[in-house]
């Protein structure tokens, strides 16, 4: 059961990369345009490398390749794009309410991810995840 809910929450969780990095590329000017107002430096450079991670991050957790890897990128990613583009606009009147929805979302999107890290980490990573297993494995050492 957990082996499909893994599974399904990656693929809900790339969805939304894979779409918004399609998006950028498909509207590219448009919103090379809007980071360009928002202050980013060299927009353009910046737009592409931000759909590369998205498309590339998103689909490496589609796939369950390089989770670890894929998930630290895209938690890396939205770190900036959850301050410029939304955390900044919080004060505003008439946008202020959507963009702390935004900023809401990214921070849960990142909780998954990091989850998705720590899952990915290997031995140490069910560990710390579950203290119960070490403390289990001391007592089988001392017992034998």
């Amino acid at each position: 059961m957990n082996k499909y809910l893994n599974s399904l929450s990656r693929v809900l969780i790339a969805v939304i990369f894979v779409v918004s990095g399609f998006g950028k590329v498909t509207g590219f000017h448009e919103m090379v345009a809007m980071a360009g107002a928002a202050g980013l430096p060299l927009p353009t450079i910046a737009l592409a490398i931000a759909a590369l991670i998205e498309i590339a991050g998103g689909f490496a957790l589609l796939a369950g390749w390089q989770v670890r890897w894929a998930s630290l990128a895209l938690f890396a990613f939205l770190i900036p794009a959850t301050l410029l583009f939304h955390a900044a606009h919080l004060g505003d009147p008439v946008q202020g309410r959507m963009q702390m929805i935004e900023v809401l979302k990214n921070l849960a999107i990142m909780g998954g991810l990091l989850k998705f890290y720590v899952d990915s980490s290997g031995e140490s990573a069910s560990v710390v995840a579950r203290p119960e297993v070490e403390r289990e494995d001391r007592r089988a050492r001392r017992a034998s």
